[in-house]
């Protein structure tokens, strides 16, 4: 019985140690809130922890993602949208990734619908296919093909190239 409490725990750990960093921008990406993204991530990880037999190790990130993207639903649900706090803090975006390209892509997503929002950060930062992204939101493949292609003509419409100081 220890033995096998210590196995569970040992993979559990390899598993946080592996896909934190992961789990973690993608709730920053889907909430703009570095704060909430933490909570978010350290709720996904303990629901979980707790479903830890029943998870398979080889889709557990998969499992996590897939509650961490719940958590989010359920946040916008049951509150008034919170205003994306896109942050400089150091921690929110590694400092050597940082730039003016990185700043512009978080305001474009922050102007995107929660759903719209959700979809991009699962097709374009998270690099799933429409099915996985469809699974994970449990919604169908067309609605995800729909929402994406109204979201990108969206980004589309507020992306403004930076041209060096020339005019256009």
């Amino acid at each position: 019985m220890f033995g096998q409490r210590s196995r569970r725990t040992q993979e559990f750990t390899t598993f946080v140690d592996s896909s934190a960093r992961y789990l973690a921008r993608t709730a920053y990406l889907l909430t703009g809130s570095q704060d909430l993204a933490d909570d978010l991530v350290q709720e996904a990880l303990t629901r979980t922890y707790a479903a830890w037999d029943r998870v398979r190790v080889q889709d557990a990130t998969a499992y996590a993602r897939r509650v961490l993207v719940n958590l989010t639903i359920d946040r916008h649900r049951r509150s008034e949208p919170v205003p994306l706090e896109w942050s400089d803090r150091p921690d929110a975006v590694d400092a050597h990734a940082r730039s003016d390209d990185a700043d512009e892509v978080a305001r474009m997503l922050a102007g995107l619908t929660p759903r719209q929002r959700r979809i991009v950060v699962l097709r374009y930062f998270d690099d799933l296919t429409e099915a996985q992204t469809a699974e994970c939101l449990g919604i169908s493949v067309g609605t995800v093909k729909s929402a994406c292609s109204r979201a990108l003509a969206s980004l589309r419409e507020q992306y403004t190239p930076a041209t060096n100081g020339e005019p256009s």
